[in-house]
C-alpha cells in the first residue's frame, strides 16, 4: 500500500546507533484512518549485540484523544524487507498482522514471490503478542528466540517544522539550539520486532524497508 520513500542501508559491523526514515503525512489513499500510512522506520542494534531490532511506526500525529481510539486494521499487514544481497530485493520478511487483539507476527522468512504483492505463509508463523492499549503498562512477548511489541507510543520522531520552514523561507540560517519538538504531544501506533542476527543471513550490510500492503 505504502513503501517507505528511503531504503535503508544497515551495517551490522559497526552499527553503535540506529538510522530512521521520516515521514508523517502522506495523501488520503494512506492517510492515518486508513491505517496504512508508514511514519517512522527503524533499524538498531539491541541493548543484546546479538540481536537488530526493527520498529516500524503508522498513524503518526495521534491526539492522546485519537491515540486511544486508534486500532491495527485487520485487513492490513506491515511487512518488514530485509535485503542482505545487495540487490534491493528481499530476500527476507517479516509480517506482522491483526487478529482480534492479538498481533501475530511471521518470518523472517524467504518470500515466494517480491515486489509490490505479498502472501503470508502460515507455517512461518513466530509468534504474537497482545496489543497493548493507551495508558497502560506496555504488553511484550518472546517467542522462538525473538521479541515482540504492537501498540501505541509517544512519537518519537523530533522535528522543528516552524524553524524548518523559516529556512526554506529564507528568514532563518539554521535551526535553534534547543529547538522545538513540533512532534510533542503525539503519539504513533508502533510494531517492534527483535530478532537474532543470525536469522538474518551473514551479510555484514542489510538493506532495509517497510511496506504496508492491504489484503484484497
Amino acid at each position: 500500500m505504502k513503501k517507505t520513500k528511503l531504503i535503508l542501508g544497515l551495517s551490522l559491523a559497526v552499527i553503535s546507533g540506529f538510522l530512521v526514515a521520516a515521514d508523517h503525512i502522506d495523501a488520503p489513499g494512506t492517510s492515518s484512518g486508513d491505517a496504512g500510512d508508514i511514519t517512522d522506520v527503524y533499524a538498531f542494534q539491541g541493548q543484546d549485540t546479538n540481536n537488530l531490532v526493527f520498529a516500524v511506526n503508522t498513524q503518526g500525529l495521534l491526539s492522546p484523544n485519537a491515540t486511544a481510539a486508534a486500532t491495527f486494521k485487520e485487513n492490513v499487514m506491515v511487512e518488514i524487507n530485509i535485503d542482505n544481497t545487495g540487490d534491493k530485493v528481499e530476500d527476507l520478511v517479516i509480517q506482522a498482522i491483526k487478529r482480534g487483539d492479538k498481533m501475530y507476527f511471521f518470518g523472517p522468512y524467504a518470500p515466494g514471490a517480491t515486489g509490490l504483492s505479498s502472501t503470508i505463509k502460515a507455517n512461518a508463523a513466530s509468534g504474537e503478542v497482545a496489543i497493548s492499549t493507551y495508558g497502560a503498562m506496555p504488553v511484550t512477548a518472546t517467542q522462538n528466540g525473538m521479541k515482540f511489541f504492537a501498540g501505541p507510543r509517544d512519537d518519537p520522531f523530533f522535528f522543528d517544522l516552524g524553524q524548518f520552514k523559516s529556512i526554506l523561507a529564507g528568514t532563518a540560517t539554521g535551526f535553534k539550539n534547543p529547538g522545538t519538538d513540533t512532534f510533542a504531544g503525539t503519539n504513533v501506533l508502533s510494531i517492534v520486532i527483535e530478532v537474532p542476527k543470525t536469522m538474518l543471513g551473514t551479510a555484514s550490510t542489510l538493506n532495509v524497508w517497510a511496506e504496508t500492503k492491504k489484503k484484497q
